[in-house]
């Protein structure tokens, strides 16, 4: 996908569609949506990470960088090659309109499970030739998560560095045993890599085919619990004991008085420019693998990131720190090319960051639900951004549009209104109409907005545990007029298909 074009797009998650297994997935209800945007002229699906999910079912926890979540492999193909027998339902089946991750992943394992059993036993000797080649060509990181998750599961989901000291450590010898007992486990978690790989493979062809790009999302760090950092705890700052003695967050400021102290482990940038920034030349290069553009979490950190001793309960205490700069971008552009990277340079943002951004030719994004705070000169106001940039209503930390108009403070509601000329009926239409016929290259809309929907439909409450990223889809919210009126205003602002306004 051309950056530097005019093109509008949604935002969804793969596990708000609808479909019948608890959660979406990568079946028919995945291609029936890629089919809706198409005919709302929507030219981009931007997904949150599609790696495997974290503590809170926070998609930017996971137990890896490079792995795909298992709970978005669908079914279907799993049945129809013969490898799994039958998909029975719990009781009552499952919740249409949100995800409960605590029956839905058990269950979704347990046929995963099956599938592989079946596979083992019945795959036909193309398929066991195409598994083969794809765990070959995959090994560099497949081996380590394979191994990590075959260590971890019969554990309980025990952290690394409390394993065994021989496993920890990644003694040679302990780890061949684990591969001897656990070579079932092992083959398991290869399996279900494969089907995820294969299916998202499937799904972007089909998208690409019918003008829609996938838009995918990279977090700047890794969890500490991770088989990357378990692989690779060279690359970290840890103790010998592996635990973290620095972690990242951002400082205090005026929405929050201790500041966010996310606890991941950080970036020993020395060492990761010594090897030319290998790891990240393969993350970026497997993000690319299932997504035609990505966006980049938290782009300040590689301009200057916030350091907070580990012993901090919070971030009050930490200095910033340079990051890698251009050499990490210089580096992965020579090995991959061009690089299709949307900078996420939102929060506490200094000139460092814009000369990073501007310097590698990335844009930018713009929340138009943050241009009413103060006045007309506001840089998140239409009339204020720059041709390269990607506009947004709201993400998915922000309240819908719907949401966000009820709880304004009296005078940004005023603004916003006499702005965009409208009122809470049509807010959202109006936010999506003035992102549309901006300057920037790039509109993306979360699909609640595109609903209008309130509150009670947002995908993510920053700071909040437990709750948040189960937002699903129905079919039934969708009807004939939302596709309609987004088509009409996409074709009307030169970012779709001029025959979607019917003009005489």
């Amino acid at each position: 996908m051309n950056l530097n074009q005019r093109a509008a797009g949604v935002l969804m998650h793969i596990t708000s569609l609808p479909g019948p297994h608890g959660i979406g997935d990568f079946g028919p209800d995945a291609f029936r949506f890629v089919d809706w945007l198409q005919s709302a002229g929507q030219s981009l699906w931007q997904l949150l990470p599609i790696t495997p999910i974290g503590p809170g079912d926070s998609p930017y926890q996971g137990v890896s960088a490079f792995a795909g979540s298992p709970w978005m492999v669908t079914l279907e193909p799993l049945l129809e090659k013969g490898w799994l027998a039958a998909v029975e339902l719990p009781e009552g089946g499952f919740d249409a309109s949100r995800v409960d991750y605590g029956r839905v992943l058990p269950w979704r394992e347990q046929h995963l499970r099956a599938a592989a059993e079946g596979f083992a036993a019945r795959a036909t000797p193309t398929d066991r030739a195409a598994f083969a080649a794809w765990c070959q060509q995959q090994a560099d990181w497949l081996e380590d998560y394979a191994l990590f998750m075959a260590i971890r599961s019969p554990l309980g989901g025990r952290p690394w560095w409390d394993w065994t000291p021989e496993l920890a450590r990644r003694e040679p010898a302990a780890l061949a045993k684990v591969r001897k007992e656990q070579a079932a486990e092992i083959a398991f978690w290869r399996f279900v890599q494969w089907c995820f790989d294969t299916q998202i493979g499937a799904l972007k062809t089909y998208a690409n085919a019918r003008g829609v790009s996938l838009m995918g999302d990279l977090p700047i760090f890794v969890a500490h619990d991770s088989a990357d950092c378990w692989s690779h705890p060279e690359l970290y700052h840890l103790d010998e004991r592996f635990q973290t003695t620095v972690v990242a967050g951002v400082p205090p400021d005026a929405l929050s008085a201790e500041g966010q102290r996310w606890g991941n482990p950080l970036y020993r940038w020395d060492r990761m420019a010594a090897d030319g920034y290998a790891w990240w030349t393969a993350r970026v290069r497997r993000a690319l693998g299932s997504a035609d553009v990505f966006r980049i979490d938290h782009f300040r950190g590689f301009a200057g990131y916030y350091e907070i001793p580990a012993s901090s309960p919070d971030a009050k205490q930490g200095r910033w720190l340079q990051g890698p700069g251009r050499a990490l971008f210089d580096a992965i552009a020579k090995a991959l090319g061009p690089l299709p990277i949307v900078a996420e340079d939102l929060g506490f943002i200094t000139d460092d960051v814009h000369e990073l951004r501007d310097g590698c030719g990335f844009p930018g994004m713009k929340i138009l639900q943050f241009g009413f705070g103060a006045d007309a000169q506001h840089e998140f106001l239409p009339h204020m951004w720059p041709r390269p940039c990607v506009a947004y209503t709201g993400t998915h930390d922000n309240d819908t549009v719907l949401g966000w108009w009820r709880q304004a403070p009296t005078r940004e509601r005023a603004f916003a209104g006499s702005y965009l000329a409208c009122g809470e009926h049509d807010v959202h239409w109006a936010m999506i109409r003035a992102c549309c016929n901006s300057v920037a290259n790039l509109a993306v809309f979360p699909m609640q907005d595109v609903l209008g929907l309130g509150s009670e439909h947002r995908m993510n409450i920053p700071g909040v545990l437990g709750g948040n990223w189960s937002w699903r889809l129905r079919w039934d919210m969708l009807g004939p007029e939302p596709g309609r009126v987004l088509g009409l205003i996409t074709a009307a602002s030169g970012r779709g298909a001029i025959e979607l306004l019917h003009l005489p």
